[in-house]
């Protein structure tokens, strides 16, 4: 048994896509082979004794017995370290079960009926961080998605931060605020379902790309269902967030665009597909030399909420003279952009040469020449999406972007004066997007077109999620010594939430065993006991004087979820 072990560990080492450093990737190893990488397999059947296990002669035919293969990767034999041992030793384990098998879900798309919660802190942080996101099966789910109690609320102004003394509400009991939401994107979309659940005119996300290199790399378990999961998560909620005649518009590269679409079929529905835009950017590297095509267009993905004859803005004109004539109304004054429809309920976008706008959009990235803001270069520009909301927005609408970043769609929507929902969890630094907001409010003008006449003012509302559980989680990702740990375990196991798993009792009797743990498995052991349930408070329990919640955040609550 070991010389097969050791044979099979040294055999994948010669895959470099399966190895981390020198250690193997098993999570890696079982993604593949549920893909039937023909790398893998071929490598596989490189070695006789290997090729003896997991292969079987049919009809002449050499077929890989998969199961075998992903269960033996799996057992507790294969590349067992001290973190998994302690795990076994206190019950913390599953049985070795692939999550695929056990909650049979699709192989293809192992968390494909899962949720994935968490999410990183840092945009620099990536790979190094301690891997605290944890893909719960459907049957682990209790309130996870429940609405949520917001906290720290502040109304920011051209004069500063002001404590926040009510939401602006129309007649209709609809608040006109913009709402800036820290905290996790998808309990903080579940959390504005109450309010704002077909409210929505246009959703505009430019979510992770899943290249490696941007704030999704840091997982290297599964990543590309990961990510999946990730973005079906959010996307169903997203979508009972629109109006009828609302839609979205996503942007994604190469990595994952195709794999989007069929998602986004699935999500939206396939009927509900308007097109595909290709944005083609400046080519950063024009003059180096690379061994494929330089990557100089990204695609955004425009779907409808629902399948009808109109969902976008239009100019009323007179259609059987415009056939006649071969012309089209348009501002002339302002030369925007304006749509038109015909009898079929088509929309025609023209431009103010009166040329019809196609897909291909050629605006270049922000960069040192571009007028806006340096600390920007390389993102997406204001123009870009000013277009987009010039085709769809009129007055009232909401937009609502929950992957915020920087901040452009939200600073875009601000200086068009057009009400705007921003969600973000990552601390993005100098170009954070509640900073770029609050130049937006002093009068920066750089990037939007000067149609607009954008010279300063308005305001937004700022709000956090309540945190509990997380408080706990920040704590123990900041954590730099084992003692600094073990105070943390003690405050856990008073005033935390654990997974029904844990068995404080069992983990303190098994002291000395975690204490030969490296830091960070003593990290990632302390944040698998939290009950990802409860990371943040939950708005059902706001009176439980166990939280603490204030009597003017209790008031804010219950006039936010009405």
């Amino acid at each position: 048994m070991q010389n097969i072990l050791d044979g099979l560990k040294k055999l994948l080492t010669q895959d470099e896509r399966l190895v981390s450093g020198k250690e193997l990737l098993k999570n890696k190893i079982i993604e593949l082979a549920i893909k039937l990488d023909p790398e893998l397999i071929k490598l596989l059947l490189s070695d006789q004794k290997i090729k003896l296990i997991f292969f079987t002669e049919i009809g002449g035919v050499t077929i890989f017995d998969k199961d075998k293969f992903i269960k033996f990767i799996s057992s507790k034999n294969f590349l067992p370290d001290s973190y998994t041992a302690f795990k076994n030793n206190i019950g913390l384990t599953e049985n070795n079960e692939y999550i695929s098998e056990k909650k049979e879900v699709v192989l293809s798309w192992p968390y494909k009926d899962c949720v994935l919660e968490g999410g990183q802190t840092k945009e620099d942080a990536k790979r190094d961080e301690v891997f605290w996101n944890q893909t719960l099966a459907p049957d682990e789910i209790s309130r996870l998605l429940d609405p949520k109690v917001f906290t720290n609320a502040k109304r920011i102004d051209k004069i500063g931060e002001h404590k926040l003394d009510g939401f602006k509400i129309d007649a209709n009991g609809n608040i006109k605020d913009n709402l800036i939401i820290k905290g996790n994107n998808l309990l903080a979309l579940h959390s504005l379902k109450s309010r704002f659940a077909g409210k929505v005119k246009l959703i505009y996300i430019d979510p992770p790309y899943n290249t490696g290199n941007d704030s999704f790399g840091y997982n290297d378990s599964f990543n590309h269902s990961t990510w999946l999961t990730f973005m079906k998560n959010r996307l169903e909620i997203a979508r009972k967030l629109l109006k009828d005649n609302g839609s979205i518009f996503i942007h994604a590269d190469h990595n994952e665009s195709h794999y989007l679409k069929i998602l986004l079929d699935e999500v939206f529905g396939r009927e509900n597909f308007r097109n595909e835009i290709i944005w083609h950017y400046e080519n950063k590297f024009k003059f180096q030399f690379t061994k494929n095509f330089n990557n100089d267009t990204e695609s955004i993905l425009f779907y409808s909420r629902k399948n009808g004859s109109q969902y976008f803005k239009h100019i009323l004109v007179d259609v059987k003279n415009k056939r006649k004539q071969n012309k089209v109304t348009w501002d002339k004054e302002s030369k925007k952009m304006v749509t038109v429809k015909d009898e079929m309920g088509n929309v025609v976008y023209y431009d103010s040469n009166q040329k019809i706008v196609g897909t291909l959009w050629t605006i270049p990235r922000i960069n040192s020449q571009s007028k806006e803001r340096l600390d920007l270069v390389g993102q997406k520009p204001e123009e870009l999406v000013e277009r987009i909301f010039k085709a769809i927005i009129e007055p009232k609408d909401i937009i609502l972007d929950f992957f915020m970043g920087s901040g452009t769609t939200c600073s875009v929507a601000h200086k068009m004066k057009i009400q705007y929902i921003g969600v973000e969890q990552l601390n993005h630094g100098k170009s954070d997007g509640l900073i770029r907001l609050k130049n937006v409010i002093k009068g920066d003008q750089s990037g939007i077109s000067k149609e607009v006449g954008w010279k300063g003012g308005g305001e937004f509302v700022y709000l956090e999620l309540a945190k509990w559980n997380e408080n706990f989680s920040e704590k123990i990702k900041k954590a730099k010594s084992v003692k600094e740990l073990a105070k943390i375990w003690q405050e856990m196991k008073k005033k935390a939430f654990l997974s029904y798993r844990v068995d404080p009792k069992k983990i303190d009797e098994k002291a000395k065993e975690f204490s030969e743990l490296s830091l960070t498995d003593q990290k990632r052991f302390l944040l698998e006991c939290l009950d990802k349930n409860q990371m943040y408070i939950n708005y059902s329990e706001i009176d439980d004087k166990d939280y603490g919640v204030s009597k003017e955040d209790k008031k804010l609550n219950k006039e936010f979820y009405g």
